[in-house]
C-alpha cells in the first residue's frame, strides 16, 4: 500500500461550536460507510445529478467490510459528500484512503477527495491504484463547518470514468489561533453615507409573492386559463360533466370561457375549494355571466363555517354583464366553497368572477400592507426577475376583469395581469416608496421599452402619455430608476444571449430609453467576471448603475459561523470586484458606476409557502443582519441593495389565505432600517468572532454598533470609542429568538421577534450573548 502526503494551507466554510463529542470538531460520521440501511449510507449524501455514475457501497474495503463505491461507464460525474463541524481559526489534518480502478479523466484530473469551499487544488488519481492513504493539511479561517466530498473527479466540472473506492477517513485537531477579541470605534473617521436604497425590495410575478401574498383576491384562476375539471385547474366540476364545455369562439377574455349548462333536470356546476376566510369579514366582487335562450338565472353560493349563503342572479341576458357578489364571514375558515350554478334550462357562460375581503386597500392585503409598512422600504423593483424577460407590460393595462390570463413565461402558474403599472404604482403611492422598475430586453425590443417609459414619464400630450390617460391617470408618475433586462447571461434566461450581444442592446435601449427620458437613472445587467468587464469596457456611457445578484445556500450547512459569513462575503467579493473594474478598465475612468444589488438572499430548503416559498430560520436572520454590517462599510461602491422577494417567494413576510407574519429575516430589515444609523464610522482591532458595524444616525447624535455573534458561546469585549464623548447610558436592541431554527408562522405568535429598548449601562465593555443579533445605541455628549 502507498501513501501519498501533501498539505495545504487553505480557507474552509461554515459556522458554530463544533459537536458536542469534542470541542475541537472534525467528527465523520460514519466515516468507512459500514452503517447502512438497505441503499442507504448513513451521514453521506450522493449526486442526484450525477447521470451515468453508480453511487453506492461496496464490499471491497481498506479496514472493516464496506466502502463508499462510485463507477461509470463513460465520462461523468459522481459524488459521496458529508458535512464536518471544525473549530474556526484552526489547523486540521485530513486523512483517507482511495483505490482506483482504470480511471480515466475527461477534462478533468481524476479520482479524489476534495472539501467544498477550499481554494486550492486536491489530487486527482488516474488509472489504477490499489489502496493510498492521502493526506493533507488546512486551516479553517473563519469557518467552522467543512463539506468533504468524495469524486470521481475532483475539477470543478471535470468528468472521469473507471471505478473508485474511498475508505476510513478522519480528521485530526492540530492547534487553534488564540483570539482575544478588542475593538476600537472613532467617530471622527467617517464613510460616504450609507444610503437608504440599502433597504430596498423586490417583488416579482411568481408563486405567491403578489397573487396570494400581496393581492387580495380570494380565488385562483378567475379568468379560466385552465378548463376546469382538468388536473391544473383550481376550478372542479359537480353534477353532470356532459353539460360542460369550453367557448373558444366569443369568450369573454383570454381564450375560452366556460359554459354550464342545465336541461331543466340536471346541471353542471362550477366549484373552487379551499378558499380562505377571515372571521367578521365581509367579502365583495362581482362576476361576469352570459346565459342563452332558456336561461336567465343563476345562484352563486358560499358555502363555509358561517353557514350556506347565495347569491341569486336574474335577469341574465345574451350579453356579458357584471353582477355584484356580497357575503360575509363570521368564523375563520380556510376550507370555504364557492359554487356557481345554472338555473332554468339552457346554457351559461362565465366571463370571470372576482371576491375579495372588504379590508382591502386599492386591491391590495391590507395586513401585508401594514407588514410592508413596517419593513419601511425606500424602493420596490417590479415586475421580475426571470419574468420581466417574457412580459408584456401592455398586458396590464385597461380593465382588469377584460385583461387576458397568460401562462407564467418564466415560472409556473398563471399571470392574472390583475397587478400591472398602474396598480404598481398605486402599490408605491400606498407605502410612499420609491419604484424601480424593469424592462423586458429578452423578448422585449427597445421600442416597446421606450414605450412604456413613455407610458410611465411622458407627458399627457405625448402619445403614451395620451393612453395612460385614458386609463385614468394624467399626469406622469415620474419614474426615476429603470433595468434594461434581468440576467441576460444565464442561459435560463428568456432571450438568453453573448455579452458582445447584450452590450449591443444595452445600448440602443439606453439610447432609446434615454430619448424618451433624459433624467432617468438606467441600470445594466451586470455579472461578475468576464460579463462586467465586457459589459463596462463597451456599455459605460450608457449606465448609471450596474446590477449584481447573489443567492446564498446552505450548501456547507451545520455550521453556523459559515453560514452566516456567507452574506458578506458575497457583498465583499462583489464590491472589491469593481473597485478593481475601476482601476483595470479604461472606459471607467472618471466614471462613477455603483451596484445596484437588486436581488440578494439566502435560498434553499424546502417551498412550503407555493412556489420558491421557502421558510427563513434565525440563523438565516443573523446572516442578513451581517449583510447589512456589511453594506455600511462599501457605501464607496453600493447604492442600492433589493432584498429579494418581499413576500412569500423567499420572502421576508409569509402569509396564508388569512394571515400573515415578518418572517425571521423581516424583523432584521425592519429593525436595521429604524434603529441602525447612516454614517459608517472606522472600526479597528480584533474583531473576531465577531460581525461588527458603526454608524452614526443622520444628526450624528448618535452612535449605533451593531454586534452579530455567529458563534455559540458569550463573547464579553472592550469597546474603546474615540473622536466624540459618548454617554454612559443608552439602549439595547435584539432580535431573540429561542434557538437557531426557529421560524414566524402566519397566525401564531413569533418565535423570532424584536426586544428593546433595553437599558446600556456603558462602562467600556459589551457583552453579547452565543449566537445573537444586538444593536447597541450609544448617545453622544454635545
Amino acid at each position: 500500500m502507498k501513501k501519498y502526503i501533501f498539505l495545504l494551507f487553505l480557507v474552509v466554510a461554515a459556522a458554530c461550536k463544533p459537536g458536542k463529542e469534542s470541542d475541537q470538531g472534525g467528527i465523520i460520521r460514519n466515516p468507512s460507510a459500514e452503517i447502512v440501511d438497505g441503499s442507504v449510507i448513513d451521514g453521506w449524501t450522493s449526486d442526484t445529478r450525477a447521470r451515468y455514475a453508480v453511487q453506492f457501497y461496496d464490499n471491497i474495503a481498506h479496514e472493516g467490510s464496506k466502502s463508499l463505491f462510485i463507477k461509470s461507464d463513460r465520462p461523468s460525474t459522481g459524488r459521496w459528500s458529508t458535512k464536518v463541524l471544525l473549530k474556526p481559526w484552526s489547523t486540521y489534518r485530513f486523512s483517507g484512503w482511495i483505490k482506483t480502478e482504470d480511471i480515466a479523466g475527461n477534462n478533468g484530473r481524476g479520482a479524489g477527495f476534495r472539501m467544498d469551499g477550499l481554494k486550492a487544488d486536491t489530487i486527482g488519481f488516474i488509472g489504477t491504484n490499489d489502496w493510498t492513504e492521502v493526506i493533507f493539511q488546512f486551516e479553517t479561517g473563519n469557518n467552522d463547518c467543512v463539506t468533504l466530498a468524495c469524486l470521481l473527479d475532483v475539477k470543478p466540472g471535470g468528468s472521469s470514468q473507471g471505478r473508485v473506492w474511498f475508505d476510513d477517513m478522519k480528521f485530526e485537531y492540530v492547534s487553534s489561533e488564540k483570539i482575544n477579541t478588542d475593538v476600537t470605534i472613532n467617530t471622527s473617521v467617517k464613510s460616504e453615507i450609507m444610503p437608504e436604497f440599502i433597504y430596498g425590495q423586490f417583488i416579482e410575478h411568481l408563486g405567491r409573492c403578489i397573487y396570494g401574498g400581496i393581492w387580495a383576491e380570494v380565488l385562483e384562476d378567475r379568468k379560466f386559463w385552465y378548463v376546469p375539471g382538468t388536473r391544473e385547474s383550481a376550478w372542479r366540476l359537480t353534477g353532470d360533466s356532459k353539460l360542460f364545455s369550453m367557448d373558444n369562439t366569443s369568450p369573454f377574455t383570454g381564450e375560452h370561457s366556460p359554459v354550464l349548462a342545465s336541461d331543466g333536470t340536471n346541471n353542471v356546476v362550477l366549484v373552487q375549494e379551499n378558499l380562505a376566510l377571515k372571521e367578521n369579514m365581509g367579502y365583495s366582487g362581482r362576476i361576469v355571466l352570459k346565459g342563452g335562450i332558456g336561461l336567465s338565472s343563476a345562484t352563486v353560493t358560499l358555502k363555509s363555517n358561517s353557514g350556506e349563503q347565495k347569491v341569486d342572479i336574474s335577469g341574465i341576458t345574451n350579453s356579458y354583464k357584471t353582477y355584484e357578489l356580497k357575503f360575509n364571514s363570521k368564523a375563520l375558515d380556510h376550507n370555504a366553497v364557492l359554487e356557481i350554478a345554472p338555473s332554468g334550462k339552457g346554457k351559461l357562460t362565465v366571463g370571470t368572477l372576482s371576491l375579495m375581503p372588504d379590508d382591502n386597500i386599492e386591491g391590495f392585503r391590507s395586513d401585508v400592507l401594514a407588514l410592508l409598512k413596517e419593513l419601511n422600504s425606500p424602493v420596490y423593483r417590479w415586475p421580475g426577475g426571470n419574468f420581466v424577460s417574457g412580459y408584456n407590460w401592455r398586458d396590464g393595462l385597461g380593465d382588469r376583469d377584460k385583461r387576458p390570463p397568460r401562462k407564467n413565461p418564466a415560472w409556473s402558474g398563471v399571470e392574472a395581469n390583475d397587478v400591472g403599472i398602474h396598480e404598481f404604482m398605486k402599490f408605491c403611492e400606498l407605502l410612499k416608496t420609491e419604484p424601480y422598475i424593469a424592462v423586458n430586453a429578452g423578448s422585449g425590443n427597445a421600442q416597446q421599452a421606450m414605450d412604456e417609459m413613455q407610458y410611465v414619464n411622458g407627458a399627457a400630450t405625448t402619445p403614451m402619455g395620451k393612453a395612460r390617460t385614458a386609463n385614468g391617470h394624467a399626469e406622469p408618475w415620474k419614474v426615476k430608476f429603470w433595468s434594461i433586462g434581468n440576467e441576460m447571461y444565464g442561459d435560463w434566461q428568456i432571450g438568453h444571449m453573448s455579452t458582445e450581444q447584450f452590450v449591443e442592446k444595452n445600448n440602443t435601449f439606453a439610447d432609446g430609453m434615454w430619448s424618451v427620458d433624459p433624467d432617468a437613472k438606467l441600470i445594466a445587467v451586470g455579472n461578475v467576471g468576464p460579463w462586467d468587464k465586457m459589459i463596462l469596457a463597451n456599455a459605460a456611457n450608457k449606465m448609471n448603475y450596474i446590477s449584481e445578484h447573489f443567492y446564498c445556500a446552505d450548501n456547507h450547512g451545520g455550521g453556523l459561523l459559515t453560514h452566516v459569513n456567507q452574506i458578506p462575503n458575497a457583498i465583499i467579493e462583489k464590491a472589491q470586484a469593481h473597485r478593481e473594474y475601476r482601476k483595470t478598465i479604461p472606459a471607467l475612468q472618471g466614471k462613477d458606476i455603483r451596484i445596484c444589488m437588486d436581488e440578494w438572499n439566502y435560498w434553499y430548503g424546502p417551498y412550503i409557502y407555493g412556489e420558491l416559498g421557502t421558510r427563513y430560520f434565525f440563523r438565516d436572520a443573523l446572516g442578513i443582519a451581517a449583510g447589512l454590517n456589511e453594506y455600511s462599510k462599501n457605501t464607496d461602491i453600493i447604492y442600492m441593495a433589493n432584498y429579494a422577494q418581499t413576500v412569500n417567494v423567499i420572502g421576508c413576510i409569509k402569509t396564508n389565505g388569512t394571515h400573515s407574519v415578518l418572517d425571521a429575516t423581516g424583523q432584521v430589515l425592519k429593525l436595521y432600517r429604524s434603529k441602525y444609523g447612516y454614517i459608517p464610522v472606522e472600526i479597528s482591532g480584533e474583531l473576531r468572532p465577531l460581525n461588527i458595524g458603526a454608524t452614526l444616525t443622520p444628526g450624528g447624535d448618535t452612535l449605533t454598533v451593531s454586534v452579530v455573534n455567529p458563534v455559540m458561546e458569550e463573547v464579553e469585549f472592550p469597546l474603546n470609542i474615540s473622536g466624540d464623548e459618548i454617554s454612559s447610558t443608552g439602549e439595547i436592541w435584539r432580535v431573540t429568538s429561542p434557538d437557531l431554527m426557529a421560524t414566524n408562522e402566519p397566525g401564531r405568535d413569533p418565535f423570532v421577534k424584536i426586544e428593546g429598548p433595553e437599558n446600556l449601562n456603558f462602562s467600556g465593555k459589551l457583552v453579547v450573548p452565543p449566537a445573537s443579533i444586538t444593536i447597541f445605541r450609544l448617545p453622544i455628549k454635545k
